[in-house]
């Protein structure tokens, strides 16, 4: 085994311990990777709290991380040592389903492998996150940072962007498209850019005004204040496709009753609590969808769109040592728009 320093949870509290951990010796298709930048996702927030499903004792968080390749298994022809790679939320998958073949690992029919919270797949050990200094992953799960992009503003491309990036492409979206963002956090602000760079007429829906300015900078035509009766009654049926990213519990009616005739709502903030108003979808023949991360074809097509437009997240970079500060923080509100950690202190003898 090979051992790295990670920040690690225990009783459920965001207080992380930074201590040393095991990873796997490198397998023929392994790549070891120094992680430099991780984003902090508010999903890290959820498994730290055992609100789904994942061991919380010894939980390692982080799955939105770049860094750069240490080593090779002896099989790998897609890296080089000192490649720059970003790697996702998922490490593993069966690779011979449909889904898999179609570059859908997300979906795999037996179930991918989470990149921190589940278990490998051939030795049964726990995944652990990217909130550490090296990560070892099969090849194929890693993926060639372009140059044109900043390594720390890329990282929340491989959870947040790619959530965005996807149900955008399954919808179509592109020149006259009429899309609306509800929620403009880590997710949001990257769904924006993303559908003004591919042509959409994006207008950002939220529930207060303080965000009019930031909205409108990222390149949306208009904000709608959902709380304001009178917006929302103005402009119902005006949006061919709403991606909603917000992950409290919420009611879906307002939003459904926004979209025109054929319109679709994703729900990609994926609340723990829903109810489906199956009335309000039937008046004027409205989609009800959601989709979770990426494959690996939309992934590597998210990557190099990304650097074509020269789009990533807007961030807020912190040492490693304040993981907790971050995640504080981030529980209330208070970060613009991604905190992504800075892994090098890891190197430092603790105090």
């Amino acid at each position: 085994m090979r051992t790295t320093t990670a920040w690690q949870s225990h009783d459920n509290s965001t207080a992380l311990r930074r201590g040393e951990i095991d990873r796997r010796e490198l397998r023929a298709d392994d790549i070891a990777v120094r992680v430099d930048y991780c984003g902090v996702c508010h999903s890290d927030l959820h498994a730290i709290h055992g609100l789904v499903g994942k061991p919380t004792d010894g939980l390692v968080p982080g799955h939105e991380f770049t860094g750069v390749v240490t080593d090779l298994g002896p099989s790998v022809t897609r890296f080089a040592l000192g490649d720059r790679v970003a790697v996702g939320t998922l490490v593993d998958s069966c690779g011979e389903c449909r889904m898999c073949r179609a570059g859908q690992q997300n979906y795999c029919t037996q179930g991918p492998t989470p990149t921190y919270g589940g278990t490998d797949r051939i030795d049964g050990t726990p995944t652990r996150g990217g909130y550490s200094r090296e990560y070892v992953v099969r090849d194929r799960f890693a993926f060639q940072l372009p140059a044109a992009l900043d390594a720390a503003a890329a990282a929340p491309l491989m959870c947040a962007g790619i959530t965005m990036w996807e149900p955008l492409r399954a919808a179509g979206v592109g020149a006259g498209s009429r899309v609306a963002i509800a929620g403009l956090g880590g997710l949001g602000h990257v769904g924006v850019k993303f559908a003004v760079a591919l042509g959409a007429d994006v207008t950002v829906l939220s529930r207060t005004p303080d965000k009019i300015e930031d909205a409108r900078r990222l390149g949306a035509t208009d904000v709608i204040i959902t709380t304001d009766e009178r917006q929302l009654a103005a402009a119902a049926g005006s949006f061919d496709l709403i991606l909603d990213t917000v992950s409290a519990p919420h009611d879906l009616r307002p939003l459904i009753a926004l979209l025109d005739l054929d319109g679709t709502l994703s729900v990609v903030g994926l609340p723990l609590e829903t109810t489906v108003p199956l009335m309000a979808l039937a008046i004027g023949r409205k989609k009800l969808t959601s989709s979770g991360t990426g494959g690996s074809t939309g992934t590597a097509e998210m990557l190099t769109f990304a650097a074509d437009h020269k789009i990533a997240a807007d961030i807020e970079l912190l040492p490693s040592a304040q993981v907790g500060q971050a995640l504080s923080r981030l529980e209330q509100g208070d970060v613009r728009y991604r905190f992504v950690l800075d892994l090098a202190d890891l190197d430092q003898r603790a105090s």
